[in-house]
């Protein structure tokens, strides 16, 4: 319920932001690449995070799973949306974190900061019990400190207000996220 009020206020909110934008960004612009970027590193948060709600018998990392899932799915409609109010497509001819300068070595195997390999992926999907529980929580924080080093990337080269409204959005709820996957490990017998 709490998710599904949260997702109706972003997608409020998002209407405002869409209704009200007076000069979008361009095609090439850092905005653009990072909503891109950023609605495909969200994907496989969400990926991952439905791998781990449907397959863990602790409830803590159901109700930690299930959060990531709405929230971040919920985000990418919001930038989505901004893309077609831009007049721009969902996709782009840049490579990954182009709109990043010195991005060179942000990208690993094609990969954004943060995300999994298919064969992660694929070991989150077969592995089961604790095990998952910590691979999950394991990926997860590596890609929420990629997902925070990108919305803290598109904070500096940013001024649109509806661009850096989500960015510390993400910031803050990332964070808050990454603590709690940290103590989850501990509670786990992982170093965290």
């Amino acid at each position: 319920m709490a998710g599904a009020l949260v997702l109706g206020l972003l997608l409020g909110a998002a209407l405002v932001f869409v209704l009200t934008r007076p000069n979008p960004p361009g095609d090439d612009s850092a905005e653009a690449g990072f909503v891109r970027d950023m609605s495909t590193h969200h994907a496989q948060a969400v990926e991952m995070a439905l791998v781990a709600h449907a397959a863990t018998a602790n409830d803590e990392i159901e109700s930690l799973s299930s959060d990531i899932a709405i929230t971040q799915q919920g985000q990418i409609g919001i930038m989505l949306a901004w893309l077609r109010d831009w007049q721009l497509g969902s996709t782009s001819s840049q490579p990954p974190m182009a709109w990043m300068p010195n991005s060179a070595g942000s990208v690993q195997n094609g990969l954004m900061p943060g995300m999994a390999s298919q064969q992660q992926l694929t070991e989150l999907r077969k592995a089961t019990g604790t095990a998952q529980d910590i691979m999950f929580l394991n990926l997860m924080r590596q890609h929420h400190l990629g997902g925070v080093h990108m919305a803290q990337e598109i904070l500096n080269l940013s001024d649109d207000e509806d661009v850096t409204w989500l960015a510390q959005t993400m910031v803050a709820s990332q964070q808050n996220e990454i603590s709690a996957i940290q103590a989850l490990l501990k509670s786990l017998g992982q170093n965290g």
